[in-house]
Protein backbone atom coordinates (compact mmCIF):
# COMPACT_ATOMS: atom_id res chain seq x y z
CA UNK A 1 0.00 0.00 0.00
CA UNK A 2 1.37 3.42 -0.92
CA UNK A 3 0.76 6.30 1.44
CA UNK A 4 -0.01 9.73 -0.03
CA UNK A 5 3.34 11.19 1.01
CA UNK A 6 2.50 14.78 0.18
CA UNK A 7 0.75 14.79 3.57
CA UNK A 8 2.59 14.49 6.88
CA UNK A 9 0.02 13.29 9.43
CA UNK A 10 -1.22 9.72 9.01
CA UNK A 11 -3.63 7.64 11.07
CA UNK A 12 -6.15 4.80 11.17
CA UNK A 13 -9.67 4.03 12.35
CA UNK A 14 -10.75 0.90 14.22
CA UNK A 15 -13.80 -0.87 15.65
CA UNK A 16 -14.67 -4.17 17.30
CA UNK A 17 -14.15 -5.80 13.88
CA UNK A 18 -10.43 -5.38 14.48
CA UNK A 19 -10.78 -7.47 17.65
CA UNK A 20 -8.13 -7.08 20.38
CA UNK A 21 -5.46 -4.57 19.44
CA UNK A 22 -1.85 -4.50 20.64
CA UNK A 23 -1.55 -0.74 21.00
CA UNK A 24 2.16 -0.70 21.87
CA UNK A 25 2.92 -2.39 18.54
CA UNK A 26 0.59 -0.01 16.69
CA UNK A 27 2.48 2.96 18.08
CA UNK A 28 5.87 1.50 17.12
CA UNK A 29 4.89 0.79 13.54
CA UNK A 30 6.39 2.69 10.65
CA UNK A 31 5.24 2.45 7.02
CA UNK A 32 7.40 4.09 4.35
CA UNK A 33 9.20 5.81 7.23
CA UNK A 34 5.93 7.34 8.47
CA UNK A 35 4.64 6.78 11.98
CA UNK A 36 0.95 6.65 12.77
CA UNK A 37 -0.07 9.72 14.75
CA UNK A 38 -3.82 9.39 15.26
CA UNK A 39 -6.67 6.92 15.56
CA UNK A 40 -10.45 7.17 15.37
CA UNK A 41 -12.26 4.53 17.44
CA UNK A 42 -15.83 3.36 17.02
CA UNK A 43 -17.79 4.21 20.18
CA UNK A 44 -21.48 3.73 19.45
CA UNK A 45 -24.06 2.72 16.84
CA UNK A 46 -27.75 3.55 16.65
CA UNK A 47 -29.74 4.38 19.78
CA UNK A 48 -28.41 1.73 22.17
CA UNK A 49 -25.30 -0.08 20.92
CA UNK A 50 -21.82 0.59 22.29
CA UNK A 51 -18.74 -1.00 20.74
CA UNK A 52 -17.56 -3.70 23.11
CA UNK A 53 -13.87 -2.80 22.69
CA UNK A 54 -14.35 0.97 22.87
CA UNK A 55 -13.38 1.59 26.50
CA UNK A 56 -10.20 -0.45 26.27
CA UNK A 57 -9.24 0.98 22.87
CA UNK A 58 -9.93 4.52 24.09
CA UNK A 59 -7.75 4.09 27.17
CA UNK A 60 -4.93 2.27 25.37
CA UNK A 61 -4.78 4.74 22.48
CA UNK A 62 -4.14 7.55 24.96
CA UNK A 63 -1.44 5.52 26.74
CA UNK A 64 0.19 4.95 23.34
CA UNK A 65 0.34 8.74 22.82
CA UNK A 66 -1.81 8.61 19.68
CA UNK A 67 -4.21 11.49 19.16
CA UNK A 68 -7.62 9.86 19.51
CA UNK A 69 -11.15 10.46 18.29
CA UNK A 70 -14.47 8.66 18.79
CA UNK A 71 -17.16 8.06 16.18
CA UNK A 72 -20.83 7.13 16.10
CA UNK A 73 -22.30 4.94 13.33
CA UNK A 74 -25.52 6.69 12.35
CA UNK A 75 -28.76 4.87 11.43
CA UNK A 76 -31.34 7.13 9.69
CA UNK A 77 -34.19 4.89 10.92
CA UNK A 78 -33.38 5.52 14.61
CA UNK A 79 -34.21 8.56 16.75
CA UNK A 80 -31.35 11.08 16.19
CA UNK A 81 -31.50 12.50 19.73
CA UNK A 82 -31.38 9.01 21.28
CA UNK A 83 -28.42 8.25 19.03
CA UNK A 84 -26.66 11.45 20.12
CA UNK A 85 -27.32 10.64 23.78
CA UNK A 86 -25.94 7.13 23.28
CA UNK A 87 -22.67 8.72 22.13
CA UNK A 88 -22.68 11.33 24.90
CA UNK A 89 -23.24 8.64 27.57
CA UNK A 90 -20.36 6.58 26.24
CA UNK A 91 -17.65 9.12 25.37
CA UNK A 92 -15.77 11.48 27.68
CA UNK A 93 -13.52 13.76 25.69
CA UNK A 94 -10.35 15.41 27.01
CA UNK A 95 -8.28 18.32 25.80
CA UNK A 96 -6.34 17.28 22.70
CA UNK A 97 -8.87 14.66 21.59
CA UNK A 98 -10.57 15.04 18.22
CA UNK A 99 -14.11 16.45 18.21
CA UNK A 100 -16.94 13.86 17.91
CA UNK A 101 -17.56 12.20 14.54
CA UNK A 102 -20.81 11.03 12.96
CA UNK A 103 -20.21 8.15 10.54
CA UNK A 104 -22.86 8.52 7.82
CA UNK A 105 -22.73 5.70 5.26
CA UNK A 106 -26.21 4.09 5.14
CA UNK A 107 -29.54 5.60 4.10
CA UNK A 108 -31.81 2.63 4.97
CA UNK A 109 -34.40 3.70 2.39
CA UNK A 110 -35.18 6.98 4.17
CA UNK A 111 -36.20 10.20 2.41
CA UNK A 112 -33.66 12.96 1.83
CA UNK A 113 -35.52 15.19 4.26
CA UNK A 114 -35.50 12.55 7.02
CA UNK A 115 -31.77 11.97 6.57
CA UNK A 116 -30.74 15.63 6.48
CA UNK A 117 -32.98 16.71 9.38
CA UNK A 118 -31.95 13.70 11.46
CA UNK A 119 -28.24 14.26 10.93
CA UNK A 120 -28.66 17.94 11.77
CA UNK A 121 -30.39 17.03 15.02
CA UNK A 122 -27.62 14.58 15.96
CA UNK A 123 -24.94 17.15 15.17
CA UNK A 124 -26.67 19.95 17.11
CA UNK A 125 -27.33 17.75 20.16
CA UNK A 126 -23.71 16.61 20.29
CA UNK A 127 -22.38 20.13 19.69
CA UNK A 128 -24.50 21.47 22.53
CA UNK A 129 -23.04 18.88 24.93
CA UNK A 130 -19.33 19.10 24.03
CA UNK A 131 -19.31 22.76 22.87
CA UNK A 132 -17.47 21.84 19.66
CA UNK A 133 -18.67 21.33 16.10
CA UNK A 134 -18.59 17.62 15.15
CA UNK A 135 -17.00 16.11 12.05
CA UNK A 136 -19.07 14.37 9.34
CA UNK A 137 -17.52 11.18 7.90
CA UNK A 138 -19.07 10.02 4.62
CA UNK A 139 -18.31 8.95 1.03
CA UNK A 140 -18.34 11.01 -2.16
CA UNK A 141 -21.83 10.05 -3.34
CA UNK A 142 -23.53 10.71 0.01
CA UNK A 143 -21.58 13.95 0.39
CA UNK A 144 -22.87 15.26 -2.94
CA UNK A 145 -26.45 14.22 -2.29
CA UNK A 146 -26.95 15.10 1.38
CA UNK A 147 -24.07 17.05 2.91
CA UNK A 148 -22.65 19.51 0.38
CA UNK A 149 -25.63 21.88 0.15
CA UNK A 150 -27.26 21.13 3.51
CA UNK A 151 -24.60 20.53 6.16
CA UNK A 152 -21.61 22.03 4.41
CA UNK A 153 -20.55 24.09 7.43
CA UNK A 154 -19.29 21.00 9.29
CA UNK A 155 -15.71 19.71 9.09
CA UNK A 156 -15.52 16.86 6.58
CA UNK A 157 -13.77 13.47 6.66
CA UNK A 158 -14.21 11.83 3.26
CA UNK A 159 -13.83 8.18 2.27
CA UNK A 160 -12.64 8.21 -1.33
CA UNK A 161 -10.45 5.38 -2.58
CA UNK A 162 -10.23 6.47 -6.21
CA UNK A 163 -9.14 10.05 -5.80
CA UNK A 164 -5.71 11.11 -6.90
CA UNK A 165 -6.91 14.59 -6.09
CA UNK A 166 -9.66 15.83 -3.79
CA UNK A 167 -11.03 18.70 -5.83
CA UNK A 168 -14.62 17.47 -5.55
CA UNK A 169 -14.82 18.62 -1.94
CA UNK A 170 -14.80 22.00 -0.22
CA UNK A 171 -11.08 22.56 0.42
CA UNK A 172 -11.84 24.76 3.41
CA UNK A 173 -13.88 22.04 5.14
CA UNK A 174 -12.04 18.86 4.14
CA UNK A 175 -9.74 17.88 7.03
CA UNK A 176 -9.43 14.09 6.77
CA UNK A 177 -9.20 11.70 3.85
CA UNK A 178 -9.72 7.95 4.20
CA UNK A 179 -7.70 6.86 1.17
CA UNK A 180 -7.40 3.10 1.66
CA UNK A 181 -9.52 0.46 3.37
CA UNK A 182 -7.10 -2.44 3.10
CA UNK A 183 -4.09 -1.28 5.05
CA UNK A 184 -2.01 -3.46 7.35
CA UNK A 185 -0.82 -2.41 10.79
CA UNK A 186 1.29 -4.48 13.17
CA UNK A 187 -0.62 -5.22 16.37
CA UNK A 188 -3.99 -5.31 14.55
CA UNK A 189 -5.59 -8.35 12.95
CA UNK A 190 -7.20 -7.95 9.56
CA UNK A 191 -7.38 -4.95 7.27
CA UNK A 192 -7.38 -1.41 8.58
CA UNK A 193 -8.63 1.87 7.11
CA UNK A 194 -5.84 4.38 6.48
CA UNK A 195 -6.43 8.12 6.78
CA UNK A 196 -4.47 11.29 6.36
CA UNK A 197 -4.91 14.84 7.66
CA UNK A 198 -5.02 17.01 4.51
CA UNK A 199 -4.90 20.55 5.97
CA UNK A 200 -1.80 22.46 7.06
CA UNK A 201 -0.64 21.16 10.43
CA UNK A 202 -1.68 24.32 12.27
CA UNK A 203 -5.32 23.63 11.27
CA UNK A 204 -5.37 20.47 13.41
CA UNK A 205 -6.58 22.61 16.32
CA UNK A 206 -9.80 23.33 14.34
CA UNK A 207 -10.99 19.75 14.90
CA UNK A 208 -9.63 19.07 18.39
CA UNK A 209 -10.75 20.00 21.88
Amino acid sequence: MRLPMRYGIHGIDVSRHNDRINWARVRQMEADGVRLQFVFIKATEGATLADKHFEKNWREAKKSALRRGAYHFYHPTRDPVKQANNFIRTVDLNEGDFVPVVDFEVINGQSDETIINGLRLWLETVEEHYHVRPIIYTNGNLYKRYIKDNLGEYPLWIADYSAKHLRNYDADKLYLWQHNQSGWVQGIRGQVDFNVFVMDEDRMKDICL
